[in-house]
């Protein structure tokens, strides 16, 4: 998975990069927020997840910067680390803040923008899922995966133009995904296992936008038989392994 390379290329610069952060900026006063960024990415190396998370927030709660980019980076690590550590609800919230936060600025970092964007639609793509196990009308689930078929429709265009012809497929595949999803009958989307992602809210241990009192959804049994399948879905940071 790409979180783990990821999360590695980013703890090497924004562990030992400090110095370049503003004017006079002390790196000793960042040496905290570097320990925990290079933990972090051991940590997804073992594909400790909720490890991640924890080192990913020690590390914004005791990080000094000028630049927002070096927090935004963090947080966007730390909620695909939640997507992947069955924290759904807290990802999907980040997502959709730094998302905003990210689309608002005026010259935001397009790679930081698009691996950002994929994110937001894993976790809109995974909250269908939920809402349809849930039992949610059509009208409702429908936005959330209609929001993340845009949002790989979008994604894959931008790959074509950059001529980045891998991405431009794995994006095209995660597209598709959420077609399929979206008209995959309930009987058989219920005979599927059901994926990590969404786990700690059909658990009960969350408290999911899409999770009803007293229903818990039947985990399937069944695999998809394609990989790039309904049971599959966009990895959490919408590229593929």
């Amino acid at each position: 998975m790409r979180l783990a390379l990821l999360l590695a290329w980013i703890a090497i610069p924004v562990a030992f990069g400090f110095y370049h952060y503003g004017p006079g900026q002390d790196a000793a006063e960042n040496a905290q927020a570097g320990a925990d960024l290079r933990l972090a990415s051991y940590q997804s190396s073992q594909e400790d997840w909720a490890g991640v998370e924890a080192s990913c927030s020690a590390a914004l709660a005791s990080l000094k910067s000028d630049d927002p980019e070096v927090a935004q980076r963090i947080r966007l690590e730390r909620a695909k680390a939640r997507l992947m550590a069955e924290q759904l609800p807290a990802a999907y919230d980040d997502l959709t803040s730094l998302l905003n936060e990210l689309e608002a600025s005026e010259e935001p970092n397009a790679e930081l923008l698009e691996q950002t964007r994929a994110a937001m639609a894993s976790a809109e793509y995974y909250v269908t899922w939920l809402m349809r196990l849930e039992g949610e009308p059509r009208e409702k689930w429908e936005l959330e995966i209609e929001a993340a078929r845009q949002k790989y429709r979008l994604l894959a265009e931008q790959a074509v133009d950059a001529g980045d012809q891998q991405a431009a497929e794995q994006y095209t595949e995660d597209l598709e995904a959420t077609i399929r999803l979206a008209r995959m009958d309930l009987s058989d989307l219920e005979a599927l296992d059901l994926p990590c992602q969404c786990k700690g809210c059909c658990s009960g241990e969350c408290n999911c936008k899409c999770k009803k009192p007293g229903k818990k959804p039947t985990q399937g049994k069944k695999k998809a038989k394609d990989a790039r399948g309904a049971s599959s879905g966009p990895p959490a940071d919408g590229i593929g392994s």
